[in-house]
């Protein structure tokens, strides 16, 4: 008999603090309902006290998703978890998520406290959370730097206190494998009532070994991990969600399960990529689109002989298929509800009726339609209500010439335009559209997504632009790269404070 392994998603709280990758109330929805689908245990759905935004998610979540439990994260204050409280009132499942740092940095530098006054604030939490709910579970900030005795002291004052499950943090990524399975070693060989409560991991990806780290907890008695769709979270990002499945699955001899439904790993993977704008590196673990790509010879040569010799998973099992149906400007509604419903997007009548006629015009511009040009269709809804849109754009530029760009926009219904010379037709149209948005306003970074399908793939720019002493996060896909790097200029316009 296999041991249960519970799989704890944080893609809609940690996952989220990714600069510029917030998600609006419904995009939130639409992604905790593709976790159900998943299989995860619990979600992880916001902050509640930090905005009104991730409290009224946290609400709408609660109502939107069936089995699961809601979970929503507190700092060891009682007004953050009365605020918790209240988001989770609809909740058929819910767990409060508090605790406190507990390395000597933290206790020192963040509370300048001591370590006894620590475990009482930590003990008095988790008994507050207790009035409210029956699941609780602590985190001890900054696990992975704390000493393993004064940890255990910890960890089994607040089982004592009420804990149903106790997170051990490796928040800064700072663990070595063999150090963070000791840890959780010591913890269950030296915690009295240890067996009382679910040993969580949850680990950060800054030296690149959040996974190793998390399966190195498991092995050593942890029975949650607390993972991100992607492995996206602030910085280097967390544990990624996909590897922790597949590892589990595929090394049946460790005798652990999951409940993830592993072929929805992928349209999953896709999806939080669009709505997010966070694009999933080639060579990504499970999802990357080189995962199961081989060019040298000797790997074809075997792979051709038998699939086995260099793939350990097999793509289907994620939820990759081979032969899929490939769309075009000839196929039908039907085809294309089918391919959104298998990358996890039910649309009503009238919704997919628009993505259709966006679908058809791109699908004359390029041969072949990929998922993610699916995805990109299915979200263009989101800049539909932005103040500013891009009317037109027409670009002159070649070698040995300076490029010229004519644009205009469209503000609150009022047309404006202009025109402006550049080094590049990038720069000719960005300039254009800052001759129209007279402010100062200086672009920090610009990156667009490789293109991988061929010259009329839909080029995807990603774009931070400093106004106000403040950064905005924008984002533009387009078959042309200078009116989707002009789009992403005018998603960051439109998320400015107003003057």
């Amino acid at each position: 008999m296999s041991d249960r392994l519970f799989i704890f998603d944080t893609t809609l709280r940690d996952g989220e603090q990714v600069p510029g990758c917030q998600l609006n109330t419904v995009e939130k929805i639409q992604v905790a309902r593709q976790l159900e689908l998943l299989g995860v245990d619990v979600i992880e759905a916001g902050f509640p006290i930090s905005s009104p935004g991730d409290f009224n998610s946290v609400i709408e979540i609660s109502k939107a998703v069936t089995w699961p439990v809601i979970c929503a994260l507190t700092r060891a204050v009682q007004k953050d978890i009365d605020v918790a409280a209240e988001a989770l009132k609809y909740a058929r499942h819910k767990r409060i998520h508090t605790g406190i740092g507990t390395s000597d940095e933290h206790i020192r530098y963040k509370f300048n406290s001591n370590r006894e006054e620590i475990i009482e604030r930590a003990v008095a939490a988790v008994k507050y959370a207790r009035k409210y709910v029956e699941d609780v579970e602590f985190y001890a900030e900054d696990a992975g730097r704390t000493d393993n005795e004064y940890l255990a002291r910890v960890v089994e004052a607040v089982i004592k206190a009420g804990a149903t499950v106790v997170n051990i943090p490796d928040t800064t990524g700072y663990c070595l494998p063999s150090e963070y399975g000791a840890k959780i070693k010591y913890l269950m060989e030296h915690v009295e009532g240890i067996h009382r409560a679910v040993i969580s991991t949850h680990c950060h990806n800054d030296h690149g070994m959040a996974t190793a780290n998390t399966m190195a907890g498991v092995l050593n008695g942890a029975r949650q991990v607390e993972v991100t769709i992607n492995g996206i979270g602030e910085r280097a990002g967390n544990t990624s969600l996909e590897e922790v499945a597949m590892i589990v699955k595929c090394h049946k001899d460790i005798g652990i399960e999951t409940n993830i439904n592993t072929q929805k790993i992928y349209p999953t993977s896709r999806m939080v990529s669009s709505l997010m704008n966070m694009p999933v590196q080639p060579n990504k673990a499970i999802v990357g689109r080189n995962a199961f790509a081989h060019s040298s010879g000797i790997h074809q040569d075997g792979v051709l002989k038998n699939v086995q010799t260099y793939e350990i998973i097999d793509p289907r099992d994620v939820g990759i298929d081979d032969n899929s149906i490939v769309l075009t400007a000839r196929s039908g509604r039907a085809a294309l509800k089918n391919r959104l419903h298998v990358l996890g997007i039910d649309l009503p009548q009238d919704k997919l009726d628009k993505v259709y006629e966006d679908f058809l015009r791109l699908a004359d511009k390029k041969k072949d339609i990929n998922d993610d040009d699916i995805l990109l269709l299915a979200g263009a809804d989101r800049s539909q209500n932005h103040r500013i849109k891009l009317d037109y754009l027409q670009v002159t530029s070649g070698v040995g010439v300076h490029s010229v760009a004519s644009l205009g926009l469209d503000i609150s219904g009022e047309k404006f335009e202009n025109c402006a010379s550049g080094n590049g037709p990038v720069d000719a149209a960005i300039k254009a559209l800052k001759k129209i948005i007279n402010r100062q306003m200086t672009l920090k970074e610009f990156t667009i997504q490789a293109i991988s399908k061929g010259s009329d793939d839909v080029g995807k720019v990603h774009m931070q632009v400093e106004y106000d002493n403040r950064v905005y996060y924008g984002f533009g896909a387009n078959t042309d790269i200078i009116a989707a790097s002009v789009e992403a200029y005018i998603d960051c316009i439109n998320k400015f404070k107003p003057d």
